[in-house]
């Protein structure tokens, strides 16, 4: 089986903005936004606080970075210090997938724990934290990733996330979250978007998986902390001038493409659901990430599937991963189960 077109499954990244996307980006006004005067920069900072913010909100400021790493980065650097100690789980993708960058840029060390699909317990937690001493680093903020990304989209309960921030106030520590996906738990939970707007002291959302958008993300923080984070934005190359283009595309994706992530979710138990039929050991997937466990190889099965016309990406020796997403429709997903399948 041979597909014209191919199939992308690797991520929720390779996304392609949509014509009226491109339309939003066309129409945007612009001015310099290392200076502040863009103000459709301005106005998508605005749109996500509206969102995540609110009276009990520790968040009351946003900032449009470039991308995923740079806001973790500068969000993890609000509370820890080189020398310092940021928590988290073992497959966290601070750890897995951000090249070592906050030991690189900031002397900040991470200590983690092995958990079930990456996500940490309240329980856990108070046994990781420590408090600082002689000859002891102590622990300064938690981070959390939801949805988790090697943990095959997994998703906080919220009320997990209620007990952690108890936690974190008990212990004297702060809570940052990783949530490029917090999109795809909104939308597959109905938790509000403020409701994790009370958890957290500084938070990450991507634009530029699955809603779409080419490029940035945003970080949600305290005031007093924006011209320290404006700082560090700089220093790691992210001051940009006319950003506003991007940002009116991830305007638009704001306003338009939260709701239909529920399309993606629907998408990622379908191919489930086919391997499954197939033969296939799979997780049953909570939002848009599907991990599938095969007898061999998975670096060699990807090859043979891309022979097929089917993108897809190994996890791991023994499983792959595959992520739907705005360019991903129900058919490609029936003809991707296929594909795998018979590559396997």
């Amino acid at each position: 089986m041979t597909i014209s077109a191919p199939i992308d499954l690797r991520s929720d990244t390779v996304t392609k903005p949509t014509p009226a996307m491109r339309a939003a980006m066309l129409d945007a006004e612009v001015g310099d936004d290392v200076y502040g005067e863009d103000p459709s920069v301005a106005a998508l900072e605005a749109r996500a606080l509206e969102l995540f913010g609110g009276p009990d909100s520790r968040l009351t400021t946003a900032l449009f970075v470039p991308t995923g790493v740079m806001a973790n980065h500068i969000g993890l650097r609000m509370h820890a210090a080189p020398g310092e100690e940021v928590v988290c789980d073992a497959d966290a993708h601070i750890v897995a997938h951000e090249d070592a960058g906050l030991a690189w840029h900031a002397g900040v060390q991470t200590r983690t724990t092995l958990t079930e699909r990456g996500l940490l317990t309240a329980e856990e937690l108070d046994r990781l934290i420590r408090p600082h001493g002689p000859y002891v680093v102590g622990t300064k903020v938690v981070e959390l990733e939801n949805t988790h990304n090697r943990g095959g989209g997994s998703i906080y309960p919220i009320e997990t996330l209620r007990q952690i921030r108890a936690l974190a106030d008990a212990r004297g520590v702060a809570v940052h979250i990783d949530g490029a996906r917090l999109w795809n738990a909104h939308v597959a939970t109905r938790t509000p978007l403020a409701d994790y707007g009370q958890i957290a002291d500084t938070l990450s959302v991507c634009l530029s998986k699955g809603l779409g958008a080419p490029v940035g993300s945003v970080l949600l923080l305290s005031q007093e902390q924006r011209e320290q984070a404006k700082v560090l934005r700089h220093r790691l190359g992210g001051g940009w001038r006319q950003a506003g283009m991007l940002a009116a595309a991830g305007l638009y994706a704001l306003e338009h493409h939260i709701e239909r992530m529920a399309e993606d979710h629907a998408n990622a138990r379908l191919l489930a659901e086919g391997l499954r039929e197939r033969g296939l050991t799979v997780v049953e997937p909570e939002t848009n990430i599907v991990l599938i466990d095969v007898p061999g190889d998975a670096p060699g099965v990807v090859n043979r599937v891309r022979e097929k016309g089917v993108l897809i990406g190994p996890k791991g020796p023994r499983t792959l991963r595959a992520i739907t997403h705005l360019d991903v429709t129900e058919k490609s997903v029936v003809t991707a189960a296929q594909a795998v399948a018979d590559s396997v």
